[in-house]
């Protein structure tokens, strides 16, 4: 399961992608817990943590919009981090 991350996101992450071997029909929210466990350098100072990320973004998956964690993602599905965005 391919892991891309946006704006702070990316940040936070310190990579703008990370692929993920995790079992088929592993849910989002075991993916989200799976990211979450890489050990990585602290982001840039004044950027939240992954965690504090993750915790208000949204998702796509395959580019389409995923509000229920809980749902099944097969092996070569993409997620997408999206963080909170200002202005518009």
């Amino acid at each position: 399961m391919l892991v891309r991350y946006f704006a702070a996101a990316r940040a936070a992450a310190g990579v703008e992608e990370e692929l993920h071997a995790l079992p088929e029909g592993t849910s989002l929210e075991g993916l989200l817990e799976a990211a979450l466990a890489v050990e990585r350098p602290l982001p840039p100072e004044g950027t939240p943590t992954l965690a504090r990320i993750v915790a208000r973004s949204s998702f796509l998956r395959n580019e389409v919009a995923v509000r229920d964690r809980t749902v099944p993602l097969g092996n070569d599905d993409v997620i997408d981090v999206l963080p909170p965005f200002a202005g518009g």
